[in-house]
């Protein structure tokens, strides 16, 4: 058995572009200067490392090791190198299809497999993913479960093919239809990639098909070649296993050899040639799509596979070309021309082959034509311009951000650890990447632009709207693009539940009894500091050095609920142009400084605040919040700029008319509050409220209600809090409270009769569900343990009736939910899904059942599990940042205390099941909700009628 002991020294890498200089303004403050750091400072800031050990078993199952003991947690990831580039023709769709089945049983997990364990230990919900070269499984538990785990990942590999019969391979082939559905069959331009690969791939390229296949090959799978599958690709020898975070490498390698080592190796497996896409010549085709209601525009060219020598330059490329209001895209199809509000470009890249892909949405009314003509004209700017090197320089100061973040968990960790090694067999290899990224020139830039875009034949689509074939490009053909019908009763009934006979599967140990936990995990709550400045700016903060990075936020109250309710979009386009510019600088150059110092800033309007999220290296956090100060009180109001906000605006409104799932979300918020209600509004606003919108209304906004006594900071990252609150002196002294006065907090508004609404959305494949009505607030004494109540309905993910009955049990939907929201004010209980169009009815039927079943058979052992995730959980409840910043909210929000989390714990391990059955019975009556469909009018409004809440209203879009 071979081990290798090796650290990854990632900061290091980048000791070049620590050095880098962040240039100034003329008129910034000299103070910002001292902000540069040399290369010597630089170096010294870098001492991140991961190290990680790795061996192989003599099965060939490469086993990576990282330890991270600053959260009681660990990470379990299981890659198998085999993606949709492995399946054959006829029979596409598989490796996604496995990655669906794996969860669902094995010989020793049994029933329910690993999601059923999932939610006895606490775990973050086992998840996975398929691409065109891989899919994994991977999922952060409490650390005590580490050898439930690695029991549990072994018995997937070695004792779980038995398990699949008939009627589990059926099922499951509805919920990956429905998965489709979904994401690319009603979805707005969800055809694009399925139209690009056909013609940017010849037939025989193991990329001209889509990872989630085709619902043909779905359905004609048969067990048999669900088993040849697996016994080929799903070997030790084919599987990378990452463990990483808090445990004890020693006795994880005896695990590890104990569960998996008596698997047997597969057949040796090849690798996949590299091997680019090809187009003989320019290929144009166009799609009347049913769900898009403007015209985009998609331009491929076949590229360079990941990790080419040629991808770093690429990457570079299509970020210079799209980002940032300096970029030849934005000069030209935005400023300029005023064709639309963005211009997507991204290398993309995969193992075998790589695409580089620019993709315009066009405004109504504009034709792709024109588009074309003006991506001809910014290319032919960008080739007389070229990149300067303070633009490389600020495209790499962010790609160093990036790749912080990428790392601020285990999880992130054990991915990138797995990804390397599949890729290259050297989970180290992040060093050489890190160089190659810093090792590109702009002359490097220019060259890859020659070599696979200038000149080049490329695949271009146009996706229009329905009887708008006119505003395509030119020359066109039409897309071969298969629409699925929707038969009511086209599908057979199943029954998963029916338990497979076999012979068991052989084991030298006795796998049948799951392994028992390990040490307790001791919960670490973070130490949260706090402070208030002179101007009442509420500050609240967490340490935490595992990355040099800083988040932080500050929320100012108000928000929409500030607005005029016959106006609304006014908080929404002032926040967003907050960042087009200062007084100061232009909104070029703010974007550049920003940029150069590796940071994001973004402003943002919720329904209850004004929102400044910022992200930034710890060692910029002084330049970065010198340039927040800047934005907050200085904002620069360019005519010019809200011109093209408003358009982006009205374009962004537009484009919601024909997302079922906005639909449904904008129509629910008017059924829930009323239409008298602001909060009932879109926070967009409407194309009539936003075309009457001027600059003044934002100004109006701006100085009336941004205010620090009704604003709160939150501060987490690698600075501790003297330096936090030194830093804040100046805003201290600039930003002048005044009073703002904010709405009362909303009271419940109880309904009194169930009532079927539905919004027409014709021909489509599924139906958007959205039931529920307004219920607690945040600090309601009932909201918590309403929460606790829901977790088995349809907060427990796999472990949630809702989601056993509907997704597990019928194949209806891919996923469904519940859950009670709330803040100071009442929020609502909502049960939302998507579920094939021709069972509509019978959804809404089984969850009308759900609910007035649930208090008589919720059952001892669902207290059990619902107690034993929320309290084992909370060993990772503040793992990452995200988690982190939303503690701070909690507890300046709602004046928690920091031991919240152990209060809550108090609650869920005295709850009764009486109390939950009386919790059931007073906030789950499907007799008081509110019922909304979006679907297919002509198949599915008539239906409704039997649900038994009388006639269903039609409401217009």
């Amino acid at each position: 058995m071979k081990i290798a002991t090796t650290s990854l020294l990632i900061a290091a890498a980048f000791s070049s572009a620590n050095a880098l200089p962040v240039m100034a303004a003329a008129n910034d403050k000299p103070a910002q200067a001292n902000n540069v750091m040399t290369k010597a400072k630089a170096n010294a800031a870098a001492n991140l490392k991961v190290d990680y050990q790795k061996f192989s078993l003599a099965n060939g199952l490469e086993v990576i090791f990282h330890v991270d003991r600053s959260d009681p947690v660990v990470a379990v990831n299981l890659t198998a190198h085999v993606g949709s580039a492995r399946e054959k023709a006829g029979r596409t769709g598989f490796a996604h299809l496995f990655e669906h089945l794996l969860f669902l049983e094995s010989e020793n997990l049994g029933k329910g497999g690993l999601d059923k364990m999932t939610a006895r230990i606490g775990g973050s919900g086992a998840n996975g993913s398929t691409s065109q070269d891989r899919t994994n499984y991977l999922q952060t538990v409490p650390k005590d479960a580490l050898e439930k785990m690695i029991w549990a990942e072994a018995d997937k590999l070695g004792w779980f093919i038995n398990t699949v019969t008939d009627q589990v391979l059926a099922k499951e082939k509805q919920v990956v239809k429905n998965e489709k559905r979904q994401s690319v069959d009603n979805n707005p331009y969800g055809h694009t990639s399925y139209v690009i690969d056909k013609a940017l791939y010849p037939a025989d390229h193991p990329y001209n098909w889509q990872v989630i296949g085709s619902l043909e090959d779905l359905q004609n799978a048969t067990v048999d070649d669900v088993k040849e599958f697996f016994r080929r690709w799903y070997v030790p020898n084919n599987v990378t296993l990452v463990i990483a975070g808090d445990f004890d490498t020693a006795q994880a390698k005896k695990w590890v050899e104990k569960y998996f080592g008596e698997i047997k190796r597969g057949e040796e497996i090849k690798p996949i040639a590299k091997r680019a896409g090809f187009v003989k010549e320019t290929v144009k085709l166009y799609h009347e799509d049913n769900f898009a209601r403007v015209p985009a525009l998609t331009m491929v060219w076949p590229a360079v596979e990941q990790l080419h020598a040629d991808s770093y330059a690429l990457d570079v490329l299509s970020e210079y070309l799209s980002r940032g209001k300096k970029a030849p895209f934005y000069k030209v199809l935005v400023e300029d021309k005023k064709l639309t509000s963005n211009v997507s470009i991204g290398n993309r890249t995969s193992e075998v082959a790589g695409q580089f892909m620019l993709s315009v949405r066009a405004f109504d009314g504009k034709s792709l034509d024109e588009v074309a003509a003006a991506v001809t004209e910014a290319f032919a700017k960008f080739e007389k311009e070229g990149i300067a090197e303070k633009d490389l320089n600020r495209i790499k100061a962010g790609q160093e951000t990036q790749f912080y973040n990428s790392l601020s968990s285990v999880l992130g960790k054990s991915s990138q650890l797995a990804e390397y090694n599949y890729l290259t067999g050297n989970p180290g290899f992040v060093e050489q990447d890190i160089k190659n990224i810093l090792a590109v020139t702009p002359a490097d830039v220019m060259r890859v632009y020659e070599k696979y875009i200038k000149g080049k034949n490329y695949v271009a689509t146009s996706f229009v709207p329905k009887g708008k074939v006119a505003v395509a490009l030119s020359g066109s053909t039409k897309a071969e693009v298969v629409e699925e019908k929707i038969v009511q009763g086209a599908e057979d009934a199943v029954d998963p539940s029916i338990n497979a006979t076999y012979t068991k599967t052989p084991s030298k140990i006795a796998r049948a009894t799951e392994p028992a936990y390990g040490a307790a995990a001791e919960v670490k709550l973070p130490t949260v500091w706090n402070d208030k400045l002179k101007n009442g700016l509420r500050v609240y903060g967490i340490q935490n050095a595992e990355v040099p990075l800083v988040q932080f936020e500050i929320l100012i109250d108000g928000g929409l609920l500030l607005e005029d309710i016959n106006k609304v979009g006014v908080a929404n386009l002032m926040a967003r142009m907050m960042t087009q510019g200062t007084a100061k600088k232009t909104p070029q150059e703010l974007e550049e400084a920003i940029q150069q110092l590796g940071a994001s800033i973004n402003v943002n309007a919720r329904t209850e605040d004004i929102r400044i999220t910022v992200n930034t290296l710890a060692r910029n956090y002084a330049a970065t919040l010198a340039l927040v100060e800047e934005i907050l009180l200085e904002p620069r109001w360019d005519e010019k700029e809200f011109s093209l906000l408003k358009q982006s605006v009205l374009s962004q409104i537009r484009q919601q008319d024909a997302n079922p799932n906005m639909l449904a979300a904008i129509a629910y918020s008017k059924l829930i509050y009323g239409n008298e209600n602001i909060r009932s509004r879109n926070i967009l606003g409407s194309a009539e409220t936003v075309n009457a919108i001027n600059i003044e209304d934002l100004k109006a906004y701006y100085s009336k209600n941004l205010s620090p006594s009704v604003a709160r900071m939150h501060v987490v990252g690698a600075l501790p809090k003297a330096s936090i609150s030194h830093s804040l002196s100046e805003l201290a002294k600039k930003w002048q409270a005044k009073k703002v006065d904010l709405p009362a907090p909303m009271k419940a508004a109880n309904l009194s009769t169930a009532k079927v609404y539905f919004v027409d959305v014709p021909d489509a494949k599924q139906s958007v569900l959205q039931i529920g009505y307004p219920a607690l607030a945040a600090t309601d004494k009932d909201f918590y343990a309403a929460t606790v109540m829901n977790y088995i309905l349809g907060g427990g993910g796999f472990a949630s009736r809702l989601t056993q009955q509907l997704r597990e049990g019928k194949g209806y939907t891919y996923g469904i939910r519940s859950g009670f929201s709330g803040s100071r004010s009442v929020g609502d209980f909502s049960i939302s899904s998507g579920v094939r169009s021709n069972v509509t009815l019978e959804s809404a039927q089984l969850i009308k059942q759900i609910l007035q079943d649930y208090a008589v058979t919720y059952s001892d052992a669902d207290l059990a599990t619902t107690k034993s995730f929320l309290i084992k959980s909370n060993a990772r409840a503040f793992e990452t940042f995200s988690a982190k910043l939303g503690m701070l909210e909690n507890i300046s929000k709602y004046d928690w205390t920091a031991n919240y989390v152990k209060e809550r714990e108090q609650i869920v391990k005295t709850m009764t099941l009486e109390q939950i059955k009386a919790l059931s019975q007073k906030y789950l009556d499907p007799n008081k909700m509110i019922w909304l469909v979006v679907g297919d009018a002509k198949t599915q409004l008539l239906r409704m009628k039997e649900l038994g809440f009388g006639e269903p209203v039609l409401l217009s879009k």
